[in-house]
């Protein structure tokens, strides 16, 4: 069985939106390209597709935007030739390395977890919400931003049951920013 790990940044009261100022430096933005180099594939619900999509897709012409810090782009590259999953019941279709799943969300993730090959990675808010609800995520990888936001999604938000997790690792950042990697701990 493959491991599903939900990755995500995160400020201290919990929230996980982009605008809630998480944003990575260079040292965490290579931290982020291995995480996503790590994985055969990355799952991701619509809108964190076309969030991610619309910033990191490389242009038509093959040149990254002025905005683009040198340091962000090994991220880029990775991410953009890293193999996608998106759950969606809206998109008619999908591109930039992916393909739509459809249908029940649990039994979908649950079949490429089954299948061979190396681990997964799930981000977003609601999704990774509705596959710990269903107990198929492994792992929770939290970078902790050293800043309250006071606004915006919060993390695993709706979630019915308590998570009972294991630290396994944990680094420190020179932001300040501390990433915690938990497995669920088995049953009993």
């Amino acid at each position: 069985m493959r491991t599903l790990r939900y990755a995500i940044g995160v400020s201290l009261d919990g929230c996980v939106h982009h605008e809630a100022g998480v944003a990575p430096d260079e040292e965490l933005m290579r931290f982020w390209t291995d995480e996503i180099a790590r994985a055969d594939a990355q799952i991701y619900g619509r809108v964190t597709y076309e969030m991610m999509q619309g910033a990191w897709l490389r242009p038509d012409d093959g040149v990254w935007p002025e905005w683009m810090d040198a340091w962000e782009v090994p991220f880029a590259e990775t991410l953009d030739a890293a193999k996608k999953h998106v759950v969606s019941s809206t998109l008619p279709c999908v591109d930039w390395n992916a393909e739509l799943v459809r249908g029940d969300v649990v039994e979908a993730v649950r079949a490429l977890k089954a299948e061979p090959g190396g681990a997964l990675s799930v981000g977003g808010v609601t999704l990774p919400t509705a596959l710990a609800n269903a107990g198929l995520i492994d792992e929770y990888l939290f970078a902790v931003h050293p800043l309250v936001a006071g606004h915006g999604p919060r993390l695993l938000d709706g979630l019915h049951e308590r998570l009972h997790l294991d630290l396994v690792e944990r680094r420190e950042f020179g932001s300040g920013a501390v990433a915690q990697l938990y497995r669920r701990r088995a049953a009993g």
